[in-house]
């Protein structure tokens, strides 16, 4: 089954993602993508409802597969102690630092007869793969490895997105360890030859120079993300949009989330480096703390999500910046 179009949107969960945005984008002829991440499943139906408002073009949902895995709690409760003060600062109490599966179940049944629903941090069962295909959406797997792909593959998948380690945002590995993930082209030769399935390519692609580069090496099609963050539709907040919009140095880190992600360094990435592997319960403990420097407009004790080349990122509506890109 072909790829199409070829510039995607990615999904954006956590405050970028708009139905407006998702569906500038599939107006422009791109693939426009409603991130179900961090929301309700009655939310990720309104806002599906608000882009296929604005839409006669296919549209994406993406979530999150989580699988609770064992926790240090000895870790996590010290970390606690370690982000009291950085609490304090905004007058905020930490969240509760629990797990939970971010409605899974719930947004499948949403996402039900959808252009496409993409995957990310896991893979569905055959099962639920072969309910979405029967309704008529594709479905897509993010992929950091030969062996995620295959296994996605088994499951009877559809596409892969191939996440090289420059993509902004969290790692979609399957399981957060310690292994690093290769770049994106390295990692495309990896899955072509373990795999005959269309992929989309993510991680780095801010260029229409990028975009043919990534077709060239095998990709059906590019998914960017960064690049859109400073578009007028984007949610993107004040004090994230100034960082962006000025040269900076980007990281993995813990710190915010719990879980590998590759974000513009800042003074909290840097005073909290040892922060634990535990997501989501790192996530729901800084929330509170994230939101209340976010109001206050403090872009040193927020997730400044982005990839390695978010500094050519322009503020423009999404249409040009889909014509930008289109090889």
């Amino acid at each position: 089954m072909p790829v199409s179009p070829r510039i995607v949107l990615a999904p954006l969960a956590g405050g970028p993602a708009t139905p407006e945005l998702a569906a500038a984008v599939s107006n422009a002829g791109g693939l426009g993508f409603v991130a179900a991440g961090y929301l309700s499943a009655d939310e990720l139906a309104r806002r599906l409802e608000q882009a296929r408002a604005l839409t006669d073009g296919p549209l994406g949902v993406n979530v999150f597969v989580l699988r609770e895995e064992p926790v240090d709690d000895a870790a996590l409760a010290a970390y606690a102690r370690e982000l009291e003060a950085e609490a304090a600062r905004f007058g905020a109490a930490l969240g509760d630092p629990r797990f939970d599966d971010d409605e899974l179940a719930g947004k499948l049944d949403v996402a039900i007869g959808a252009d496409i629903l993409s995957t990310t941090f896991g893979c569905l069962p055959a099962d639920a793969v072969a309910r979405l295909q029967a309704a008529g959406t594709q479905v897509w797997a993010t992929v950091t490895s030969a062996q995620e792909a295959r296994d996605a593959a088994a499951a009877g998948y559809d596409a892969l997105v191939v996440q090289g380690t420059e993509a902004g945002g969290h790692s979609g590995a399957w399981r957060d360890g310690d292994e690093p993930v290769p770049p994106l082209l390295e990692l495309l030769a990896q899955v072509r030859a373990a795999v005959e399935m269309p992929l989309v390519a993510t991680g780095g692609i801010a260029t229409r120079a990028h975009v043919v580069e990534a077709l060239e090496s095998g990709a059906d099609a590019a998914q960017i993300g960064s690049g859109f963050l400073l578009a007028p539709e984007a949610g993107t907040s004040e004090p994230h949009r100034r960082a962006l919009a000025r040269p900076g140095e980007t990281a993995l880190t813990r710190a915010f989330t719990g879980r590998r992600a590759r974000g513009i360094v800042n003074e909290f990435m840097r005073a909290h480096p040892d922060a634990p592997l535990a997501y989501p319960q790192v996530n729901h403990l800084t929330a509170p703390l994230r939101a209340a420097a976010r109001a206050a407009g403090d872009e040193q004790r927020i997730n400044l999500w982005a990839g390695v080349n978010h500094a050519q990122a322009e503020a423009r509506p999404a249409a040009e910046i889909v014509e930008l890109l289109r090889p």
